[in-house]
């Protein structure tokens, strides 16, 4: 496998290509459009994309809902390379980020045959999420910083 490298996109084009890997991966096979993938935290989010050969093949993105509160979302990984390490990568780097910003817990919505993933990782479920618009089950986690 060739390197890998983790970072935000850093150019209009880019931020497109992310856009494309999110919807293509967890939007598009739903039937549901681009534009579904963005809400009132999008520009004020932390965006991660790992790249593999030139192209984006995972990606990860962290906002904030209060002063002590992270949330992830778009976890995503090229089917063809799950259970490598990328994801957990992902969602490493995204927790450093939240602790650098003096949070709490993190809190994420996770679908449900993703959820001993989160698990693996220390998030513990709190309830059944039922305002997700894919019609895919959810749960909601929560992972706790000391």
């Amino acid at each position: 496998m060739s390197e890998l490298e983790f970072r935000s996109p850093y150019s209009p084009d880019e931020f497109k290509e992310y856009d494309l890997f999110r919807w293509k991966i967890l939007r598009k096979p739903l039937g549901k459009s681009i534009e579904s993938l963005k809400d009132s935290f999008e520009d004020n989010s932390f965006h991660l994309i790992a790249i593999k050969d030139n192209k984006i093949i995972a990606c990860g993105r962290l906002h904030f809902n209060s002063k002590l509160e992270a949330q992830i979302r778009y976890m995503a990984v090229e089917e063809h390379l799950q259970g490598q390490g990328i994801g957990k990568k992902i969602l490493e780097i995204l927790e450093y980020k939240a602790k650098e910003n003096n949070v709490t817990h993190i809190v994420l919505n996770a679908r449900d045959h993703v959820i001993k993933f989160y698990e693996n990782s220390g998030y513990r479920t709190i309830e059944k999420y039922n305002g997700s618009d894919t019609g895919i089950p959810h749960t909601t986690m929560k992972k706790n910083f000391n």
